[in-house]
């Protein structure tokens, strides 16, 4: 399998974010690349640098304000008398239907959900190389590969069209399917990660060309709270293309594999061209984020019984955080989904 990854994605360095109110180091650092490349050099890929493929990719999903916005907004909050070195918002608007601010301050807290991702001067370009890395991922399979993996850091699956939060930018696993869609009717999207996929289900949320299905800590007590109920079913056209399947906190392997059997009933009654797997590895046991307890042999067996769908799939690294089995839970899923293949 071909693994996706630029070195640029590591210049994101992020230094801080709130917890419960508090100051705290940002989980979401460049360290996680060395682990997910070990990780997927283990599991026998070939590592490629993708190529550079400017904006069109991503302002298929993102809207033309946001992206420039993305761009530019470092350099502009750095004249601001005392700015704070990465761009955090203070303020949120209440409604988002109202005027557009033309300040810096405003437009930080219009475009980013939460304190998570902060931007550096680094950002835009990590950014970018993530998302280009899901496009020659998706490319690959458009080419005939069964799969491919892109190494996408920073992640993507909080980022709603115009919205940053949660670490996320550009919404990765949107970029792929859209990427998809250039010769396919149908492609779904089966999100994985230890958190609710919000920024992918708002993309897709009013369209039927895409079917958007996360397993997740159920939010009513976890991020991202606003989002990921299972009586969100879509809307418009899209209705009844969006299913959630939220678990109880610390469920482990079998209330997983349970979970992920449903969402195949769903994708199979849904007949799509392709499949994208927003990975998230944080559903481990052993994370730092503690919402669930799938095990590494877990990740394998959830890989295998993906790609026994029979979908060309491109697998687009979600969450995943720093603790010692991250390399090792990659390699797990990326082994057992090519076992999954061979079967």
């Amino acid at each position: 399998m071909k693994a996706f990854f630029a070195s640029e994605q590591k210049r994101h360095d992020p230094k801080a974010f709130l917890s419960s109110g508090a100051p705290q180091p940002n989980p979401e650092k460049p360290e996680r690349v060395e682990r997910l490349l070990t990780g997927a050099r283990a599991a026998g890929c070939e590592i490629v640098r993708p190529q550079q493929h400017g904006l069109g990719p991503i302002a298929a999903v993102h809207t033309p304000e946001y992206l420039e916005f993305l761009e530019n907004i470092h350099a502009r909050w750095q004249r601001i008398p005392e700015a704070s070195e990465e761009v955090i918002p203070n303020i949120h608007p209440l409604a988002r239907s109202g005027r557009y601010p033309a300040s810096a301050v405003g437009q930080a807290g219009y475009h980013m959900a939460d304190t998570a991702c902060p931007i550096s001067v680094e950002t835009f370009e990590s950014v970018c190389w993530s998302a280009w890395s899901a496009v020659d991922a998706a490319d690959a399979v458009l080419a005939g590969d069964s799969a491919s993996y892109a190494l996408c850091r920073p992640p993507g699956h909080h980022a709603f069209a115009d919205v940053a939060g949660g670490f996320c930018f550009v919404n990765n696993s949107a970029v792929a399917a859209e990427r998809l869609l250039r010769s396919s009717r149908r492609i779904a999207i089966l999100d994985v990660d230890l958190h609710h996929g919000n920024g992918t289900q708002g993309i897709f949320y009013a369209r039927p060309d895409v079917l958007t299905v996360s397993i997740h800590a159920d939010p009513v007590r976890f991020y991202p709270f606003f989002w990921g109920h299972a009586d969100e079913r879509g809307e418009g056209v899209g209705l009844g293309y969006n299913l959630n399947l939220p678990l109880p906190r610390k469920a482990g392997d079998d209330e997983f594999l349970s979970a992920l059997h449903a969402a195949f009933r769903r994708i199979r009654a849904f007949a799509p061209d392709g499949l994208v797997v927003a990975l998230g590895l944080d559903a481990f046991e052993g994370d730092p984020f503690g919402g669930l307890s799938v095990t590494t042999p877990g990740f394998s067996r959830m890989a295998e019984s993906i790609a026994k769908l029979g979908l060309p799939t491109v697998i687009v690294q979600e969450g995943g955080y720093l603790c010692d089995a991250l390399s090792d839970n990659l390699t797990a899923f990326l082994t057992g989904f090519g076992s999954g293949i061979l079967r």
